[in-house]
């Protein structure tokens, strides 16, 4: 995910693609704002989705739903479109595959509303995922569709849009705890799975990139660290389909495990909200562990995505700072730096800070669900996108045991480590 790609000369509003996606990201931030928080995307039968024909049925007879689905075709195409011309890319048989792409990610958002997917805490990226990599590996992309699998550029407006979403202003409200133990658990889980991964001759890419996903957030941290990093987009897909495959166990046994130790539901929350990777299983989890178990496991949980931000930050500056020239012996200045950090992560950061301590409180967290919603929904385009460039070949070339290997005892190790910070903070401490 290079942070320039597709910048080109010659033309003043070329501004490369990373640029772009702040843009675009800033325009859908102030166009959801001045709309006054009434556009969404896209949802198949509510929080409870559905679970039989009747449902789809009801589900399909909303006139809503269709008027939501041409909205959202319509505003993600025109931000998509205006994108690619800041891009410097050509527009050439976009829109036909940007409306394929998009008409895929609604058809993944359907699958994903079915009532089992949604009490298994299964995230909607994994379908689009799977979708993608089903269509991909059956058919040979025509030119047309392939044209609007901008993966790169979505990954990236969606993260931009997901900095509004992580304010500090609800943290400090909850209470010091559990800012502390985010801190602890990221720093000492992210280096533990970095230096496993890399005794287990993990390369430094993958390993990078899976030591964001067990220790910040799961699949947003593994996401903004590939883009920090320009990190191959297969390594990424196998990352996010360990992440979410390996949270369900959690979200069923943790709860259960916590109950035979005795512990407070203040620790349980804590102890969950650490080291289950998914939101939507975290939640899960809490909920069987009771309304205050819940509550601690959002507090911690928020926590951690507060720290996706500074993470990234310091991972593109690291990073932009060891990568070599051509001639391996480059000189790295401070303009270097700034040519390749990633500059997305600069209007993540930005987004955040703009809603935590600019905006009125109530306005941004009236934002909320729908800037998680747009977000999401880029995620959803991204991910069908890498499916359908993809091939099944690709991923079993990776010898991709070493990597599951270093995911599993890297959780293992979180799992330990947070519930004794957990311990200690929420129970000797409080």
């Amino acid at each position: 995910m290079a942070s320039e790609k597709g910048k080109t000369a010659g033309k003043p509003w070329e501004i490369g693609e990373d640029w772009a996606s702040v843009v675009v990201g800033f325009g859908m931030i102030v166009f959801v704002i001045a709309a006054g928080y009434t556009l969404t995307t896209p949802t198949f039968g509510g929080k409870a989705g559905w679970n039989d024909y009747t449902g789809i049925v009801n589900v399909f007879n909303s006139r809503s739903l269709f008027v939501s689905l041409f909205s959202t075709l319509l505003i993600f195409g025109v931000a998509s479109i205006l994108g690619i011309v800041l891009s410097g890319r050509k527009l050439k048989n976009f829109l036909t595959g940007f409306i394929s792409v998009c008409l895929l990610a609604f058809v993944a958002q359907f699958i994903s509303s079915f009532t089992g997917f949604k009490n298994l805490g299964l995230e909607t990226v994994l379908f689009s995922l799977g979708l993608g990599l089903l269509i991909g590996n059956l058919v040979k992309l025509p030119d047309w569709l392939r044209a609007g699998a901008q993966s790169e550029f979505y990954v990236k407006t969606g993260l931009v849009l997901l900095g509004s979403t992580i304010l500090f202003g609800d943290i400090l409200s909850a209470g010091s705890f559990g800012l502390i133990q985010a801190v602890i658990v990221v720093i000492a889980v992210w280096y533990f799975t970095f230096w496993i991964a890399r005794k287990m001759k993990v390369d430094d890419e993958f390993s990078t990139m899976l030591a964001s996903g067990v220790s910040i957030c799961g699949v947003s941290a593994a996401i903004a660290t590939a883009g920090a990093i320009n990190g191959d987009k297969k390594k990424l897909s196998f990352i996010i389909s360990i992440v979410l495959i390996v949270a369900i166990p959690m979200m069923v046994l943790m709860p259960a495990l916590a109950k035979w130790m005795g512990l407070s539901d203040m620790v349980t929350g804590a102890w969950m909200g650490g080291t289950i990777d998914t939101t939507g299983a975290v939640v899960a989890a809490g909920t069987i562990a009771g309304e205050t178990g819940l509550k601690y496991a959002t507090i911690v949980k928020f926590s951690q995505n507060v720290l996706l931000g500074v993470a990234a930050f310091f991972i593109s500056v690291y990073w932009a700072y060891r990568s070599k020239g051509e001639n391996g012996r480059e000189k790295v200045s401070m303009r270097v730096i700034w040519e390749r950090f990633p500059k997305f992560v600069l209007g993540f950061i930005l987004a955040s800070l703009v809603f935590s301590f600019l905006l009125n409180p109530e306005t941004a967290k009236a934002s909320g669900k729908v800037m998680k919603s747009f977000a999401n929904f880029w995620f959803n385009l991204a991910f069908i996108s890498i499916g359908l460039e993809t091939r099944f070949a690709d991923l079993k070339a990776m010898e991709s045991k070493k990597p599951l290997y270093a995911f599993l005892i890297g959780q293992t190790f979180n799992i330990i480590f947070t519930l004794i910070v957990a311990y200690l903070l929420f129970e000797v401490l409080s």
